[in-house]
């Protein structure tokens, strides 16, 4: 599958034949960063069963959390769509950004000033070394498409993102779109 070269703000959609990879498998990640020194991206459709409360119980809202990839798993991350109001933030592309002023975040939330259509935590991210990606995408590991969604991506659901990516597609993915997670299982 030829697709477009990958940049900041682009989508990576996890190939069929990485099934069994238990990190990537069925995954779309936003490409958060990209350069000849690598790449840095978030699982946008792994939930995990956290929400904000339990990481930080100081939290007043219940916001979900998300699986953002297999590296330092240990740590918080976010993306939001409110730099107006989060200070230090990074743009990715289209109107969402990335990180910014912690404090601020639980000071917005515990005032009701943000909702989960303006932000989206993570637990680790996805990275990948220099020249890293660019091998895996010769391996045909991932396409990679455009960001359509801008900024109201944060608000795609979880459950059916992947699916809905291979039906857009089209082609031979649309078969993939209806085969069982675990075709062993079958």
């Amino acid at each position: 599958m030829i697709t477009i070269k990958p940049k900041k703000g682009h989508l990576l959609i996890a190939e069929p034949s990485i099934i069994g990879d238990t990190a990537f498998n069925r995954s779309v990640i936003l490409l958060a960063d990209h350069t000849t020194e690598g790449s840095v991206g978030f699982i946008l459709n792994k939930p995990l069963k956290y929400t904000l409360n339990d990481l930080l119980p100081h939290s007043t809202m219940p916001f979900k959390v998300y699986n953002g990839g297999p590296v330092e798993q240990d740590n918080l991350y976010f993306i939001h769509t409110a730099p107006n109001l989060i200070p230090e933030s990074i743009e990715i592309s289209l109107g969402i950004y990335w990180g910014g002023d912690f404090n601020a975040v639980l000071e917005l939330i515990n005032n009701g000033k943000l909702k989960a259509s303006d932000i989206r935590f993570f637990l680790g991210y996805s990275g990948w070394g220099s020249n890293q990606l660019e091998s895996e995408l010769e391996t045909n590991s991932w396409i990679v498409t455009e960001n359509i969604y801008k900024k109201s991506i944060i608000e795609k659901k979880d459950d059916s993102f992947w699916k809905e990516k291979m039906l857009e597609l089209g082609g031979e993915y649309s078969i993939w779109s209806n085969a069982p997670e675990h075709p062993s299982y079958n």
